[in-house]
Parts: structure tokens; sequence; C-alpha cells
């Protein structure tokens, strides 16, 4: 009896096509899968600028949080389950209102703050963040800053309104941040950053944000 060597167990058949027809489907569903919990469950990105220093150095990666602000349905920003809201401290990802670029900062104030910045230091509600030269506090997280660029922009003061976020980088002086383009709203920020896990230089590394 003859025996097709093409139909044998373990080989490819000849004609490719059969074997894409096979095999496409579940490969095409795996990788819907895994573009849907990247978008929805966990991310990574990349820092582009200084503007973070010295918490977060450009290049650095960092992964990101994607459940932190809701589940939202993959692909969409429809949000299925709240899950939490911004908080002062938190290392941010989120579209730039001004121009739609990708930008990481730190939530400084949120709905119902009164906001005031001078010389690069913040006082929330009327209490210094900061008790220490180039340290300011949100709750128990300390935040180092960088101001060898001095501070940037002053705030007068400002009560943030409801649904809205204050965004500012770590590096006062020489950060694109809310003082340029306003207030981000709540809902739209992807995610909270978790973690440095590559540093340019050093590699490998896992630093909690």
């Amino acid at each position: 009896m003859h025996v097709d060597s093409s139909t044998r167990p373990g080989r490819v058949p000849r004609r490719p096509w059969q074997w894409l027809r096979r095999e496409a489907p579940p490969l095409a569903l795996m990788l819907l899968l895994l573009c849907a919990a990247r978008d929805t469950l966990a991310n990574h990105y990349q820092v582009p600028s200084g503007s973070m220093q010295p918490t977060l150095q450009p290049g650095d990666r960092i992964v990101v949080d994607m459940r932190a602000y809701g589940l939202r349905l993959p692909f969409s920003s429809i949000q299925l389950l709240d899950t939490g809201h911004p908080r002062r401290g938190d290392v941010a990802v989120f579209d730039s209102p001004a121009d739609g670029t990708r930008l990481v900062k730190r939530v400084v104030a949120v709905a119902g703050d009164r906001v005031e910045l001078h010389d690069g230091y913040l006082r929330i509600n009327g209490r210094p963040l900061s008790r220490m030269p180039r340290q300011e506090a949100f709750g128990t997280r300390q935040v180092t800053l960088d101001l060898d660029a001095g501070g940037g922009p002053d705030i007068d003061g400002i009560t943030v309104p409801a649904g809205k976020l204050l965004v500012l980088g770590d590096h006062r002086g020489n950060s694109f941040d809310g003082r340029f383009f306003g207030l981000v709203d709540a809902d739209k920020v992807y995610g909270r950053a978790q973690a440095v896990y590559w540093r340019r230089g050093e590699g490998l590394a896992w630093r909690p944000l």
C-alpha cells in the first residue's frame, strides 16, 4: 500500500496553505488575546526624556498597570469596571492634551485640591509638601526633585475641578507638563507606572515607583 509522505504525522503538508488554513485561526486568536491583555491588563513603556529625573531616566523601561484606574474594553476607552482613581504621588501614563503624545508624569493634585507652586516646590491646600531641600512627600511616598534647571513656571493658586488632575515632572525646570498644556482628564489616564525594569547602562533591575 502506498502512503503519501505528505500526510505522515509530524510533517507539514506539501501544500502550505493547507497548514495555514488549519493553524491560522488558533494563532490569530492567541495574538488577539495577547494584544488585548497588553491593552487592558499590563503594558510597558520606554521613557523618552529627562522630565521625570531623577525618578526616571531617559531610556528607562517601565511596567505599567493598565488596571489601576479601571478595567476597559480592549482597544477602546469604554470602562467595564471601576478599579481605582489616580492619587497624589502616582506616576501616570496618559496622552498629552496638547498634541496626543504619550507622556509619563507625576500626579500632584486631584479634584478639589488648591495648588501653589513656587521655585519648584508645591503647596497643596495650604500645606507645603517639602520638609527638606529637593524632597517632597506625597503621603508616605518620598519623592526626590531635580531643580538643577530651576523650578520652572510658578503656579500662583488654582483649584483643580472635578474630573481633572494636575501633573508635573519631577525635573521641575525641564518638564513639559500641566503648567503648559493644562489639566488632564482623570478618566483618560491609561495606567499607573509600577516599576522600572530596565535602566540604560545597568540592564535589568526592579525599581518600584
